[in-house]
């Protein structure tokens, strides 16, 4: 797992503006699937909850019930590699389709499922079943991850936002850029104490989930060097423009990055959880460009799809990406951040000075 987990907020506000239907947690036992349902819906919720009783079976309730039905038999002599769980058919048939058309019946818009596995896999009319609670519900599934045609097919639905607790940022990278020649400002800001640290601190505490799916591109040999000590990959280079720096960081990645965070290193406010929420949106949506905006006023970060990789790469001299976001207008997708500040930059002492006081509010909470 990531150094930060996505939480219960980061997840929902990716998974509204992705205007999908359902919303999918899918991870392998003990990634925090049932922790984070427990998170997202902390009352008790109209549909099914399974559990397992070691060495005898695996049982269903309803939840607003209570009623509870055996739909997996522990068989100790099962042979070789077969699972010593195995499905109870005549429950799943009866009692597993009866509960979901309860929860068809039901009032909420919501309807929670905790967990669907392997034992589903077999069970055709319960499968329809589910797929009739889909068309009628808005459905939180927590899905373990296997390698089941059932499963991978719930997994891959248009109309459901994936998070895969296993790997949350799939093969997400960031750039962190780091080359401006702070004019206005008078000193490098990017070395200078704020709220108790180097204004860069801020961009490596933001993206810390990411980890060495990191790459500062700067021209500044201490920025280097604080990389250097705290194991942060860095592209250090002596060329004048933003569109050098783009190309050089694009290059960098190209071949491993399904997609690619660009972060400006002056925002020190802005949040992993709004980190991580853009990540989830560009997760979902691969040919989407996504962006953080504060109401209808759109800024940075923004997080770009390998594809438009090369793009990134031929931008014309002092161009940045908003060259691409304008050619491509009709993909870009905004994520409101939670709080207004989170955009703002600092370009002067005075910035920086205004901005501290915010930070005494924002960083204390």
């Amino acid at each position: 797992m990531p150094a930060y987990r996505p939480t219960a907020n980061c997840i929902w506000r990716s998974f509204r503006a992705s205007s999908k239907k359902h919303l999918i947690l899918n991870g392998s036992r003990g990634s925090g699937k049932s922790t984070l349902l427990s998170a997202l819906f902390p009352q008790p919720m109209p549909g099914l909850t399974s559990y397992v009783v070691p060495e005898d079976g695996v049982y269903m309730k309803e939840n607003l019930s209570g009623e509870t039905v055996q739909i997996g038999r522990y068989q100790a002599d099962a042979p070789g590699n077969t699972n010593k769980m195995q499905p109870v058919p005549e429950a799943f048939l009866t009692k597993g389709i009866e509960f979901l058309d309860m929860c068809i019946r039901q009032p909420s818009d919501w309807i929670t499922i905790d967990e669907t596995g392997y034992l589903e896999q077999t069970m055709p009319a319960y499968q329809e079943a589910i797929s009739r609670l889909l068309a009628a519900k808005h459905v939180l599934l927590v899905v373990r991850k296997q390698k089941l045609p059932f499963l991978d097919s719930l997994c891959k639905r248009d109309d459901c936002f994936l998070v895969d607790l296993d790997k949350p940022y799939g093969d997400a990278f960031c750039i962190i850029m780091a080359s401006g020649k702070s004019k206005r400002f008078g000193a490098n800001k990017l070395l200078t104490d704020f709220y108790g640290k180097p204004l860069i601190a801020y961009a490596f505490d933001a993206t810390e989930m990411l980890g060495q799916n990191r790459l500062v591109v700067t021209i500044h040999p201490e920025i280097a060097h604080i990389c250097k000590k705290q194991n942060i990959p860095f592209l250090l280079h002596n060329l004048p423009d933003r569109n050098d720096m783009i190309r050089l960081g694009t290059g960098a990645i190209k071949n491993k990055a399904s997609h690619c965070l660009f972060l400006p290193s002056d925002q020190p406010l802005v949040s992993r959880e709004t980190i991580g929420a853009l990540l989830f949106c560009a997760q979902n949506a691969p040919d989407t460009i996504w962006r953080t905006c504060d109401q209808n006023t759109a800024g940075s970060p923004v997080v770009f799809p390998s594809a438009y990789f090369d793009e990134l790469s031929a931008l014309p001299p002092k161009h940045g990406g908003n060259t691409v976001i304008q050619n491509h207008r009709e993909h870009v997708k905004l994520l409101p951040v939670t709080q207004h500040y989170e955009l703002a930059d600092i370009d002067t002492p005075e910035d920086m000075q205004a901005m501290e006081v915010i930070a005494a509010h924002a960083l204390a909470k």
